[in-house]
């Protein structure tokens, strides 16, 4: 477990949120309240139950934190209840995290492209301006400059930098004690946000660990990938407490559906529990083989070394790989609008007979 330390407005990464929200309390639903009754007219429900809810139970507004979904998720990433925000996926964290720390019109947030597309999302209907220190090729591999991207954002007084890792489309793995000294570096400027989403796959340490020393790093995580949880959306934001609590304050009132919380907590437990980590070790070693057989296949330029459930793959001509595989009903991402990736398809890691079956459409692609 991380120690949590006590932190004051002048120390703590909470000095880096927008100073118009320092005392800001946020919306306090009937749910925030804690009382005690067995009548319950405080928050406007309905007193019967709708005639199709079996169990009467979804009239009543949900915890915006539950309690047992939080102790669950910081069992399973290595912290404390304190220092996690549960929320509607990590774009919900994405969101909070710019509209907390950035000024509208006035701050920055730096991202190194290509990577996810929501952080200059969320920045841009938020009217934050977006840096980009694009990774860089060598030898093969993807290379992310931390020490670019430090000084970019404090020449432009950036109040987040956003890190994927393992890198969505890359695939590529970020060193913990390289963004340590990213965020020693940026301590008291601004967050150093790491995306883990992919992280389970990669089977190394998460940034987590390092919440407790480096206070101004957050860690972003998801039950979408690993935990095949997609379509519960719940995601989770971890770093320090104080800054947790500033987040809540600015979340909408009740962000976790009841039959969502209670999938999260059953995937959680026992025997789920067991299968996904099985799972994960069986996407790891498909990972391996599909890229071997990738790399063996006419008209394949490259395939990158991944980290993640996917393996991204520059081709002499993607529209005819792309054009191959939906002939036979495998759909991939095409990747071509993004910045210096006009002939690659990012390609997720399928069970055996679907990697089998990628396989087998380009295996006649045109060199």
């Amino acid at each position: 477990m991380n120690a949590m330390l006590d932190a004051t407005p002048t120390t703590g990464p909470i000095a880096l949120l927008r100073e118009d929200l320092r005392d800001f309390a946020g919306y306090r639903s009937a749910r925030s309240e804690k009382l005690q009754g067995h009548i319950w007219l405080n928050a406007n429900e309905s007193p019967w139950a709708n005639p199709a809810d079996r169990d009467g139970a979804l009239r009543r507004y949900p915890d915006p934190q539950p309690q047992q979904l939080r102790e669950a998720l910081a069992a399973l990433y290595g912290c404390v209840p304190e220092q996690l925000l549960a929320g509607r996926g990590s774009d919900e964290g994405i969101d909070l995290l710019v509209r907390a720390f950035c000024r509208p019109g006035g701050d920055a947030i730096v991202v190194s492209t290509p990577t996810f597309g929501m952080y200059a999302v969320s920045a841009r209907l938020h009217g934050t301006r977006v840096i980009d220190v694009p990774l860089r090729e060598a030898d093969g591999e993807w290379i992310c400059d931390l020490s670019a991207i430090g000084d970019a954002a404090i020449a432009q007084s950036a109040r987040i930098v956003f890190l994927c890792s393992p890198g969505n489309p890359t695939g590529a793995l970020l060193p913990l004690k390289d963004i340590a000294a990213l965020a020693g570096r940026l301590e008291r400027r601004a967050l150093v946000v790491v995306d883990e989403a992919y992280i389970e796959y990669a089977g190394a340490e998460s940034a987590i660990s390092l919440i407790g020393v480096q206070r101004n790093i957050v860690v972003l995580r998801t039950l979408s990938k690993a935990h095949a949880l997609a379509a519960v959306r719940i995601g989770s934001v971890i770093g320090d407490a104080e800054l947790i609590e500033a987040l809540r304050r600015c979340q909408a009132p009740y962000p976790l559906p009841v039959a969502c919380v209670a999938q999260a907590l059953a995937a959680l437990d026992g025997n789920a529990a067991t299968t996904t980590r099985d799972r994960i070790s069986a996407v790891q070693a498909e990972r391996e083989g599909l890229q071997r057989r990738l790399a063996s296949v006419r008209g394949v330029r490259r395939v990158y070394p991944s980290r993640a459930n996917f393996v991204l793959v520059r081709f002499d001509d993607a529209q005819d790989a792309f054009e191959r595989l939906l002939s036979v009903g495998v759909v991939v991402r095409d990747m071509r609008a993004a910045q210096g990736l006009g002939d690659a398809l990012r390609i997720s890691l399928g069970t055996p007979a679907q990697n089998a079956a990628v396989i087998g459409a380009l295996e006649g692609v045109r060199a």
